[in-house]
């Protein structure tokens, strides 16, 4: 238990934010309204500790905590009022949930006692909490100073407890400037510590050491035990196979790193695999699993480990903890092993041969790479440049690949980039967005330019809904329907907001404007006019079942 701090009077407001404070949060992502004007006000007095960040629509609020959650690994927050605002920040707040993101929602709500009564009170929806609740790990509704300060703590607390997943809290609109003693808590709220399961680290230990032919699938899970998975990846030979979430856990140069081409290559002959945070869902379900396969699961989640197949071992814990445990108990265990660096080097050889009919993907993805230092941050937006960027682009530190998972959520990477460009100032960030995804939080260049927020964007302008209209063409015998878009002049509609517009008609004069663009310590929109790209779905990403 954290040791309470002196009794004083405090509105509800005021308990929130000390709440804020104490737990690390210097920025809050926000768009106020009247239902939250008390909260405001008692925000004003500590901004000096808090930085509000005020966007143009709720959506980017969500998104740019959900980025500042992503790109450090630690909690963000962010405001909004009740109902219409709620909703608009749910598409974020859901795709939070599937990237297990640690992020805090605090939403306003209607009069205490009008709570779902039908009375049809500005911005009153039904069961807004239950709605809340379907995205969260944990929310609740405060109704007092005390409570207020009570449940602040504890959201944080589940912040840092098991799965990270985001927390919501909601307090109405006459409660915020309730005033009564309080008694805070006088530090943050205390992670919780799984105890590591020794029995379980040794039984890994032996089957691994055993294995022949061992892999390790990473998720994002295991975004903050790089030098572990790297440590027990060493000691096995393994390959350490990425996608999405995972990709930076180990750097793409290391001669075990591969990503998910290479991985359904490798994996008809794995013989153990150790998934460390990750679902590893396509996978089990797409690639295949057998009786010969052996599967070791470490997860945060004890209800994740059987989801799809009940692993031989499953332990319940943190990564790093684990696999320090594991790298402990490995040596008495394993068997002596040559490197698999020229094996390895020509199944990745191969995977470049079968991804060649993507040459202008990979043309873009080379001058992106280029020209991104190598502790810059990338946002991948639904692209066709983006889509292969998760397979062939070099990522080199953790949390520098930023991805939507599993949500695939259209039009989050320039508010995303937004959030995470703001958590890690002094670091490059680079958002790529299509035409299409742009558009959805294009107003957000006004508030790059009043909160000097120096991301750099690219657009990728094809003038559709570019997957969408190439399926038709292919499966549905030319008939697009719904998915040619009419776009603005992106330069000069950047450079009304004030923000930097540049152009680039190549892969190489791309790589020039975002060098050029990263100079200028400004917010930058580069606009890369570009035709009907290749299919990668038919042989790329939809990889067939090997197993099983």
């Amino acid at each position: 238990m954290t040791n309470a701090a002196e009794t004083k009077t405090m509105t509800a407001g005021e308990a929130v934010v000390d709440g804020l404070v104490r737990n690390g949060i210097d920025t809050l992502f926000c768009l106020p309204g009247i239902q939250n004007d008390l909260f405001f006000d008692a925000l004003h007095a500590r901004t000096d500790e808090i930085r509000p960040i005020h966007t143009r629509h709720e959506q980017a609020v969500a998104y740019m905590a959900l980025g500042a959650a992503q790109a450090t690994g630690k909690p963000s927050a962010f405001c909004v009022v009740p109902g219409p605002g709620f909703l608009n920040a749910s598409t974020a707040l859901a795709t939070a949930y599937s990237m297990s993101s640690k992020v805090l929602a605090l939403l306003g709500q209607i009069p205490l006692a009008t709570i779902d009564r039908g009375y049809g009170l500005l911005h009153e929806i039904r069961d807004q909490m239950g709605i809340l609740r379907t995205m969260t790990k944990w929310a609740e509704r405060i109704e007092g100073p005390t409570e207020a300060a009570r449940l602040t703590q504890e959201a944080f607390r589940q912040l840092g407890a098991g799965r990270p997943r985001p927390v919501g809290l909601e307090c109405p609109m006459d409660v915020w400037g309730r005033a009564a003693p309080v008694t805070p808590p006088s530090g943050p709220a205390e992670e919780t510590v799984v105890d590591v399961d020794i029995d379980k680290v040794e039984a890994a230990a032996k089957m691994l050491g055993a294995a022949k032919n061992p892999m390790i699938v990473v998720g994002g899970g295991a975004q903050e035990a790089s030098a572990e998975v790297r440590e027990v990846a060493e000691m096995l030979e393994a390959p350490v196979c990425s996608f999405r979430l995972g990709r930076g856990v180990l750097d793409s140069r290391h001669h075990l790193s591969i990503t998910m081409p290479t991985g359904h290559r490798l994996w008809k002959d794995v013989d153990v695999v150790l998934g460390v945070g990750t679902r590893m869902q396509p996978h089990q379900q797409l690639w295949g699993t057998d009786s010969d396969l052996k599967m070791i699961r470490i997860d945060l989640s004890a209800e994740e480990m059987d989801r799809i197949n009940k692993p031989d071992i499953g332990i319940v814990g943190d990564a790093a903890t684990v696999l320090t445990a594991l790298a402990n108990a490995l040596p008495k265990h394993n068997a002596k092993r040559a490197s698999r660096k020229d094996e390895l080097d020509e199944a990745r050889a191969k995977t470049m041969e079968m991804l060649a009919p993507l040459a202008p993907q990979l043309a873009y993805i080379d001058a992106i790479r280029n020209a991104l230092p190598e502790d810059g941050v990338f946002i991948d937006e639904l692209t066709q440049v983006s889509y292969i960027s998760r397979l062939a682009m070099p990522v080199y530190n953790p949390r520098s690949f930023i991805a939507s998972g599993y949500q695939g959520t259209l039009g989050w990477g320039y508010a995303t980039g937004l959030g995470a460009k703001v958590a890690r100032p002094n670091t490059p960030v680079l958002s790529i967005n299509g035409d299409g995804g742009f558009m959805f939080n294009v107003q957000e260049l006004a508030t790059a330019v009043r909160h000097n927020i120096n991301l750099v964007a690219v657009v990728f302008n094809d003038g559709a809904y570019g997957n969408v209209q190439r399926i038709q063409k292919l499966s549905y015998g030319n008939r697009t329907i719904a998915s040619d878009l009419t776009n603005p002049d992106f330069c000069r509609l950047a450079e009304s907001f004030g923000v930097a517009g540049l152009k680039a008609t190549s892969p190489e004069q791309l790589q020039d404007r975002i060098e050029e663009a990263f100079k200028m310590d400004a917010p930058v929109l580069i606009e890369a006019p570009v035709g009907e790209m290749p299919d990668p779905w038919s042989s790329v990403l939809n990889l067939p079942r090997v197993r099983g």
